[in-house]
């Protein structure tokens, strides 16, 4: 069985960046905030807090933007950078293993610099409380020395802005939560968002595209500018081979027929999870590992990648006895819910 991180490189619809296409990403990142579509209201309110830090001429509060992958965290930082006219400097939580690796790099901020760390809740925890005291007091405790023989040296650092990403911010613990002073949460794109985004990436990249093709891979693109950039890309490829290289309607369709992406956005992974959940087990309650084995895929993969679109969807509803299938689900696919099948329902609240 393939690996989840082997399944997300070879998946249209993963949200999750793949190593190759970083350099197309950052070539298609706007610039400014004037140039971000969608998050209207995290875009005003972040614009309100840059142009007062502007106006006191000093650093910013510290910004924490959550939300899922694929969104646009990590360009609202190098956005936050550029308003500010600061240097970006750009680490990731698991890479801070330990203290001394976030000491060397506090220690080497200028007044005014934006650190950005992604997946900050992946931090490790010398790291975090190292953390604490730089983005509250700007100084780190430099300990030289192990044992009781241990000394601990205050070295002082400029102002700074601390951005931090995070696709988990539960996982964040509240003392480093308390200690930013904007939170922003990015939520899914609508599809007239994605077709402007289709539409501004086209453009950027060359390609010719009409109205209906762009609003097409906008629709199958799981409220995700990440995932529409990707399905633009290999439109194109399909277009300048196949076709005459305009992604029009007939194009985009035929191209994401065989990409196996159908209408709403779901791939061959989420087909299958509904297909053994309805045809094979009646709907279910299906426990996840059960479910897993029965698509040939790992567990981590199922629940992380294919489930969260799929109950966002409304096509599967996780119970305490297992995984439902909703009526929506077995319309999808084409059934009909068989008598004595369980019917998920959505409780009016959450215990």
């Amino acid at each position: 069985m393939a690996e989840p991180s082997q399944r997300s490189q070879h998946s249209l619809t993963t949200a999750d960046a793949e190593p190759d296409e970083r350099a197309v990403e950052a070539a298609l990142r706007p610039r400014s905030l004037d140039e971000v579509v969608g998050q209207q209201r995290v875009r005003e309110q972040l614009a309100l807090v840059l142009d007062a830090a502007r106006l006191r001429e000093r650093a910013p509060d510290h910004v924490l933007l959550s939300g899922p992958p694929g969104l646009g965290k990590t360009t609202l930082a190098m956005i936050i950078a550029s308003e500010l006219g600061s240097p970006l400097r750009l680490t990731s939580g698991p890479a801070l293993t330990h203290a001394g690796d976030l000491a060397a790099i506090l220690s080497g901020l200028n007044e005014g610099d934006v650190l950005f760390i992604d997946e900050i809740h992946r931090m490790s925890r010398a790291a975090e409380e190292m953390l604490y005291l730089a983005m509250e007091d700007f100084r780190v405790d430099v300990v030289i020395g192990k044992g009781p023989g241990a000394t601990a040296i205050p070295l002082e650092i400029p102002p700074f802005t601390m951005v931090g990403a995070t696709t988990r911010a539960g996982l964040l613990p509240g003392p480093l939560r308390d200690r930013f002073g904007f939170t922003g949460h990015l939520e899914f794109y609508e599809p007239h968002e994605l077709d402007r985004i289709v539409h501004r990436s086209a453009g950027l990249l060359g390609v010719p595209v009409s109205g209906d093709g762009a609003a097409e891979i906008a629709s199958r693109s799981r409220g995700t500018p990440r995932i529409a950039n990707r399905l633009l890309r290999r439109v194109r490829d399909f277009a300048q081979v196949r076709a005459d290289g305009v992604v029009s309607l007939e194009v985009a369709q035929a191209a994401l027929e065989l990409y196996e992406v159908d209408e709403i956005g779901l791939d061959r992974l989420d087909r299958g999870v509904l297909d053994v959940l309805c045809r094979r087990f009646g709907g279910g309650p299906v426990g996840l590992s059960t479910l897993a084995v029965a698509v040939g895929e790992e567990r981590e993969t199922v629940e992380e990648v294919a489930e969260p679109f799929l109950v966002r969807q409304g096509f599967l509803a996780r119970t305490p006895r297992g995984r439902i299938a909703t009526p929506a689900a077995w319309a999808h696919l084409g059934l009909r819910v068989p008598q004595g099948a369980p019917v998920a329902e959505v409780p009016l609240f959450e215990e």
